[in-house]
């Protein structure tokens, strides 16, 4: 975790404690909730941060489902065909070098 990451945790923390210079608490989609007690007999105390915390709200770029998992799909087909390139020049070099 970086620095930032760090700071942002630590920040949350105290404001949810009440501490006055960490500013206000707010819950926030993706990163933190204080799930009333209510709440967690609801999910009959289980405490998975996804129950409570639920997800960040991704921005729609525009691209229709169908056709990002399309054009996903054949990147990803072309990165396994990389991939196998890549691991037969390994395995070739290592051979040569008496290792294969």
């Amino acid at each position: 975790m970086t620095d930032e990451d760090v700071a942002k945790i630590a920040g949350t923390y105290h404001a949810w404690r009440g501490d006055k210079a960490a500013g206000e608490y707010a819950d926030v989609p993706g990163f933190c909730k204080a799930a009333k007690l209510e709440d967690i007999r609801k999910h009959s105390h289980v405490l998975t941060p996804g129950r409570y915390v639920g997800a960040e709200a991704i921005e729609n770029d525009g691209e229709p489902f169908d056709e990002k998992m399309k054009r996903l799909t054949a990147t990803l087909r072309e990165q396994r065909k990389e991939s196998a390139t890549l691991d037969a020049a390994i395995a070739a070099n290592l051979k040569e070098l008496g290792y294969g």
